[in-house]
């Protein structure tokens, strides 16, 4: 069963097909060769989205794309710029720190993409930037979306691998800090090495103005975070608030969220939720049959084996993420994947949390690799450029987080540290 499942899949990669479909396909036909009941994949498919915390996704890119329209995105670029846009290189710098903002609320890399990039591609590319470096850069701080808290991939990590969601949102600090410095620091060197973004301050707020008018959205991510810390509210009802105080903004305080928008608004973000889910929903009875085939134990005993110590297996396991991402969809790696590989990160003395952490970051990367990075395709999109012109452009930001990865890797207390701390009252 576990080879015709595996064949097929691989088979219909080649082929061009969705993800989503080939996982499915390739989970009905083993059900057919080990003549089970259909209906196993009906249950198996419906138990894996009925799941109390997934109901997060559809709120979080509701609130996103809110957020997009209400203005919201709008106020935190202009606050980042009042920031760090005075400096050569700001405008870069801009993007990254607009981008780690925003992930304190979206949840979702591609909803970064376009809620940021249709302000700031074409900024860049006004100041004189070339198109091909603005949408690699927005594709690459966008993912962000998922390592800064709330991250629907969290939310996945936690639900597959029995890991509490509040411990991995709040481990996530600490490496996305990490990354969104490095990425500033990198673009700053960059600008200055090229001659780039010496007029960026025009145009640019002045700091009090700017934190005035972005008060209200500045406010989001507090509420938020604040609420799911604090105990007032589970990471799951933080969605829904998230949704219902983007809609007020939007609608009321900024007046930019007509009634006419709200269709356009809602129908992106069931098409979007939808996607996901159906990812979700076939990757769930995917992991159920390769689970009840014995194939995670076999891995299991065997990376033991082979890989005989945690610097080793932590090592393998990193290579091994960073190629899956480049071929199969973040959402539906992480249903799959982390219920084998927890297990035998903590018989290495690995800490789940950790484990999550860097599990997140490297399939992150998947989205601003070829040949199916979503967050390339969206950049790519906003740009009006097609993939192939990025990518000179894209390798230097892919060895930036690559760094980055091996230092949370090997360095557990950026990812701990704060966790140990609030969790330890």
């Amino acid at each position: 069963m576990t080879t015709t499942m595996i064949a097929t899949m691989v088979l219909c990669f080649a082929l061009s097909v969705s993800v989503a479909v080939s996982i499915g396909l390739a989970s009905v036909l083993g059900i057919q060769v080990t003549n089970a009941n259909m209906l196993i994949s009906a249950k198996e498919i419906f138990n894996s989205i009925n799941k109390f915390p997934l109901a997060a996704i559809p709120f979080f890119i509701l609130a996103g794309n809110l957020m997009e329209t209400g203005g919201i995105s709008r106020r935190l670029v202009e606050f980042a710029k009042s920031i760090v846009g005075g400096v050569q290189g700001g405008l870069p710098m801009t993007c990254v720190l607009t981008c780690m903002i925003f992930a304190a609320v979206s949840g979702s890399s591609v909803a970064t993409t376009f809620a940021i990039g249709a302000i700031l591609i074409p900024a860049l590319i006004k100041h004189g930037y070339p198109t091909s470096y603005a949408a690699a850069l927005q594709a690459t701080s966008a993912e962000l979306g998922v390592i800064i808290p709330p991250s629907i991939p969290m939310i996945l990590y936690g639900v597959s691998a029995e890991v509490s969601i509040g411990e991995l949102f709040i481990a996530g600090f600490g490496p996305g800090i990490l990354i969104s410095g490095a990425l500033m620091l990198f673009v700053w060197l960059f600008c200055k090495w090229k001659g780039w973004g010496k007029n960026d301050g025009d145009g640019r707020m002045p700091f009090g103005r700017a934190l005035w008018q972005a008060g209200w959205a500045l406010l989001m991510p507090v509420i938020i975070l604040g609420g799911i810390y604090g105990g007032i509210f589970t990471p799951t009802e933080a969605s829904a608030v998230a949704v219902f105080y983007a809609l007020i903004v939007g609608v009321v305080i900024y007046r930019e969220i007509k009634p006419s928008d709200l269709f356009a608004i809602l129908r992106k973000s069931v098409l979007s939720s939808a996607v996901i889910m159906f990812v979700i929903a076939n990757a769930g009875l995917f992991a159920f049959l390769i689970t009840r085939a014995g194939v995670p134990d076999a891995i299991g005993h065997w990376l033991q084996e082979v890989l005989k110590s945690p610097a080793m297996f932590l090592l393998g396991v990193n290579a091994a993420l960073f190629i899956i991402g480049m071929f199969i969809e973040t959402s539906a790696a992480i249903i799959v994947l982390a219920p084998i590989l927890a297990p035998v990160a903590v018989h290495f003395g690995i800490d789940p949390v950790h484990f999550g952490l860097i599990m997140v970051v490297n399939l992150a990367l998947g989205m601003i690799t070829p040949p199916f990075g979503v967050n390339l395709f969206a950049a790519c999109t906003v740009a009006r450029i097609s993939l192939d012109r990025i990518v000179k452009h894209l390798v230097p930001f892919v060895l930036v987080i690559l760094g980055c990865l091996l230092v949370i890797t090997y360095v557990p207390w950026i990812s701990l540290s704060l966790r140990d701390l609030v969790y330890a009252r």
